[in-house]
């Protein structure tokens, strides 16, 4: 979707099913990146669907939730642009339009069977995270970088 390649922000995607601790990862991402005198715009799609009022999961609400997100990215004028949102369907991720993915599988279902149901394993991605005894955030962040 070239209609959401305005900004010349890099688009950093967290995903991964409810629980994953891609809000987690995002504050740190961001923290480290803010440090190392980056400006970065930090998009949770939980605050936005508050933002919205839109907690529509069906097909329909991903992908225009998905949509809202590039269209926030696209008008972004920081460095990077970093947003997690589970991405469950790869028309999803297709719209987001990340440079860099970063899949949080340290879960194999959440709390929400829609959810599980709809989550189609990634195949495209940077960094695959399965634990938390993995992570580095300044490798995380010099792989991004």
């Amino acid at each position: 979707y070239s209609r959401f390649n305005i900004s010349m922000a890099k688009r950093i995607l967290i995903m991964g099913l409810s629980g994953s601790g891609k809000t987690t990862l995002s504050e740190k991402v961001v923290t480290v990146l803010s440090k190392r005198g980056k400006t970065v715009t930090w998009y949770n799609a939980d605050v936005v669907r508050e933002q919205h009022n839109d907690w529509d999961f069906s097909e329909a609400g991903r992908l225009r939730q998905a949509t809202r997100l590039a269209e926030f990215a696209a008008n972004s004028t920081s460095d990077y642009v970093l947003t997690d949102f589970i991405a469950a369907l790869p028309e999803q991720r297709t719209i987001y339009a990340a440079d860099y993915t970063i899949w949080m599988d340290t879960i194999k279902s959440c709390r929400f069977e829609d959810t599980n149901a709809a989550f189609d394993v990634p195949t495209k991605y940077d960094m695959r995270i399965t634990s938390w005894e993995e992570i580095d955030i300044n490798k995380i962040v010099n792989q991004v970088l």
